[in-house]
């Protein structure tokens, strides 16, 4: 109710109404173009491409919001730009150039954007042509040179058109535009994925029983993403008095905010991507090969016992790309640093070498509940479609990034609404 009365507060006022009806009208023209086809192609030969598990395909499918089995003019998504952006800030790690970017504020974020425009483009260019000449070279209808050039140039016309629209969103709209175009292209998909779980009750291949438990646990699971994206470890930082000429500065206290969901769902999604290349392999094999047989019984979701392996690899991939990242995200010796120079201590941790181990102990723990937490939305998903029969394509990652989108949205509407005296729901 009252992040309804924060929209409904926020439409009162023009400028803000103004950017709210931008944002809608901007995820509309996605949904719009995501029903326009890719000319050029045999649609029944798609649809025999995209029949049975897929391996990778139906992550990308996710992202695409059914775009990319339908293969409309948005079919790549925006997944070559999230691609170039964690390009980019792994080599803001690695390399002094872009680590110099990183520090030169507004005009350094400005040339690393520029520079992740133009490896989108590289690399939507590449996949571009690897799924037409490669994988769906069978469903492209006219085999001409030509026709294979204009198949390239719409799907990666596509992926920059949408780059452009998530900017548009950014600097006209509300919340983070990239984030949006996922979260509408996976909610998209709950209207179907609804009726498939109704029809299969209805035919008979669910219990009443099992629907029911069902919706009691994702309600659950809703909360828990919820709680856990929230959920932050408040660290306390006293700030010593120091004299500066005729005035006193320092002496209040303040802490440092510590998320216990650091990483986000990006483990999830590279434990998956890891996970599913197998699957993604066996379609180019034969069907009766011997390598197809080994991953349908032992690395699939749908095998016996298959399912327990893969549910084992996937927590335990999890786990440690959540460290990863966190590890990389968050530097405890340059935090300390930034503490001892500005006169800041941790009340009953001595500066430099404790503080450090300090902070690194208490990431760490932080790191492990959200890797736990990460590793049971992500697996419990497929464990009940195993045993119940339920076809949920609508699983633990799309729960992370829809919930976690709509939070960070609302939050970014709530800010600005506080800017003009309104108290908003997030507290």
């Amino acid at each position: 109710m009252d992040m309804l009365k924060t929209v409904s507060q926020a439409f009162k006022v023009p400028e803000m109404r103004k950017k709210i009806i931008f944002t809608i009208l901007m995820l509309v023209v996605f949904r719009i173009g995501s029903c326009i086809p890719v000319p050029g192609m045999n649609r029944e030969a798609l649809s025999a491409v995209f029949a049975g598990d897929n391996g990778l395909f139906n992550l990308f499918d996710l992202f695409s919001g059914g775009s990319f089995s339908n293969y409309t003019i948005f079919a790549l998504s925006i997944t070559p730009y999230i691609t170039a952006s964690i390009i980019i800030q792994l080599l803001a790690m690695a390399f002094p150039y872009f680590q110099r970017l990183a520090q030169e504020g507004a005009e350094g974020r400005k040339k690393m954007a520029q520079i992740t425009r133009y490896l989108t483009i590289v690399l939507a260019l590449i996949q571009a042509t690897g799924l037409t000449v490669g994988l769906f070279r069978s469903a492209v209808a006219d085999q001409s040179p030509f026709n294979f050039i204009v198949i390239i140039m719409v799907l990666t016309a596509g992926t920059a058109f949408l780059m452009w629209l998530g900017e548009q969103i950014n600097d006209n709209g509300i919340g983070n535009g990239i984030s949006l175009l996922i979260f509408a292209g996976i909610i998209s998909r709950i209207p179907t994925d609804i009726r498939s779980i109704w029809d299969q009750y209805r035919d008979g291949g669910i219990s009443l029983l099992a629907l029911i438990l069902f919706a009691v646990f994702a309600i659950i699971v809703i909360l828990g993403v919820i709680l856990i994206n929230q959920g932050t470890r408040k660290i306390p930082v006293r700030y010593a008095k120091r004299v500066v000429g005729r005035k006193m500065y320092g002496g209040q206290s303040t802490h440092i905010p510590l998320k216990v969901n650091q990483a986000g769902v990006i483990p999830v999604i590279f434990a998956l991507s890891i996970l599913q290349f197998p699957l993604t392999i066996t379609y180019f094999l034969k069907a009766d090969s011997g390598f197809t047989a080994f991953v349908s019984k032992w690395l699939s979701p749908n095998g016996n016992p298959g399912v327990w392996v893969y549910v084992i690899l996937n927590i335990l991939l999890i786990i440690a790309f959540n460290f990863f990242y966190t590890t990389a995200t968050f530097n405890p010796i340059e935090v300390a640093q930034n503490l001892k120079s500005n006169g800041g201590v941790i009340p009953g941790i001595n500066p430099g070498r404790a503080t450090v181990g300090y902070l690194q102990k208490t990431m760490n723990r932080l790191a492990l509940v959200g890797a736990i937490f990460l590793a049971a939305i992500a697996t419990l998903p497929t464990l009940i479609s195993q045993y119940t029969g339920m076809n949920i394509r609508f699983g633990g990652t799309s729960l992370i990034i829809v919930v976690g989108v709509a939070i960070e949205t609302m939050r970014a509407l709530e800010n600005q609404m506080v800017m003009r005296n309104y108290k908003g729901f997030l507290k």
